[in-house]
């Protein structure tokens, strides 16, 4: 039995080729839909941030509404309801609210 693996791998010579070739073609599907996504994703999710300036009301991922009155390098400082004030890190930021409701088409 184990004798006949044997010579059943030797004789497929042009298997090497057939067995590279799909595993090629998996490799371009995998980039084309999952890494190429998710790059221009967080492409588009670091221009947001870095456009985003005093008074731009925002959604942070947890959900959280709020006005942004200061910001430093890493950190912006939002104001919520009732003057209460949060610093997020600016990877939190989910949302511009600003441009979004600017967006919504007027019923």
């Amino acid at each position: 039995m184990t004798l006949t693996v044997i010579l059943d791998a030797a004789a497929g010579g042009s298997s090497m080729l057939s067995t590279l070739v799909p595993m090629v073609l998996i490799m371009v599907v995998f980039y084309f839909f999952m890494i190429r996504p998710q790059v221009k994703k967080a492409k588009d999710h670091k221009k947001l941030v870095a456009d985003l300036k005093k008074g731009d009301k925002i959604v942070t991922t947890a959900g959280i509404h709020g006005r942004i009155i200061d910001m430093n390098e890493l950190t912006f400082l939002i104001e919520v309801e009732g003057g209460t004030k949060i610093r997020f890190d600016k990877s939190a930021i989910s949302l511009d609210a600003t441009k979004a409701s600017a967006e919504l088409p007027k019923a």
